[in-house]
């Protein structure tokens, strides 16, 4: 994916000003900056769930950004998982996993429920399959949000804020899945307040302050060497005392 010059407001408020951002296949990027400095929005103009004022975003070499283009038919290659999880709390965790495997993507029902079980295991939730999302932990029903936008088998995964909703003793649950997943090859958008995980996961850190990419680069230039001295002072808030990791409201 290629985003060049994109700009978002509301109103009168601008929230992305001229964001450019290159993403490439096995690439593991985290967004990373204070509450209210536009990754959420970010993350939601990359899935077409907002439109954008200006600027192109290219996906599998198409232009996604043209008017044109059906959303739905993107969001078919492009899995997001929220921080409030969105599972339908009618339906059973299963239930969650195959519902757009099969009506997005017209898989049958065995071979749906087959993939969503082998996953399920893969995450440690195959005891849960038949239980409701309220009968799950916050940790279970993230990792149900994983599975459920990897049953869709995603070309690019969105993850937004998945551990600021979360008790900090299931956080590293979480992110667990997260690092298989990198391990794995799976290209990856995050944002994220938990440094520590950014700094050895990501394979570029992009700093967002105030609507804008300030600076991004590989972490170990990020997190050791920044050019940008609003870069600077984020890390040292964040990181004060020597704790390696950061819990914040969503962004």
């Amino acid at each position: 994916m290629q985003v060049t010059g994109l700009r978002k407001s509301y109103g009168d408020r601008v929230v992305l000003d001229d964001v450019s951002l290159s993403i490439e296949p096995g690439d593991v990027v985290c967004l990373i900056g204070s509450s209210g400095s536009g990754k959420s929005t970010l993350l939601r103009c990359l899935n077409l769930l907002e439109d954008i004022d200006d600027g192109v975003i290219t996906f599998e070499g198409r232009e996604i950004s043209d008017p044109r283009t059906d959303p739905r038919e993107v969001r078919r290659r492009i899995g997001m998982v929220f921080q409030a999880y969105n599972l339908f709390p009618h339906l059973t965790v299963l239930e969650n996993c195959t519902l757009a495997p099969r009506h997005a993507h017209g898989l049958r029902r065995r071979a749906a429920r087959t993939r969503a079980l082998e996953l399920l295991e893969r995450f440690g939730l195959a005891e849960h399959v038949d239980k409701h999302p309220d009968r799950l932990s916050g940790g279970q029903q993230q990792r149900a949000a994983v599975v459920r936008a990897l049953c869709t088998q995603p070309t690019l995964l969105l993850l937004d804020e998945i551990t600021a909703a979360l008790d900090p003793e299931l956080v590293g649950e979480v992110l667990d899945i997260v690092r298989e997943l990198a391990a794995g090859g799976t290209t990856m958008v995050l944002a994220t307040h938990e440094m520590a995980f950014a700094r050895d996961v990501a394979t570029k850190v992009a700093f967002l302050d105030d609507g804008r990419i300030l600076e991004q680069g590989p972490p170990s230039q990020i997190f050791t060497n920044p050019r940008e001295e609003r870069t600077r002072a984020f890390l040292r808030r964040v990181l004060d005392g020597g704790t390696n990791t950061t819990r914040a409201p969503n962004a």
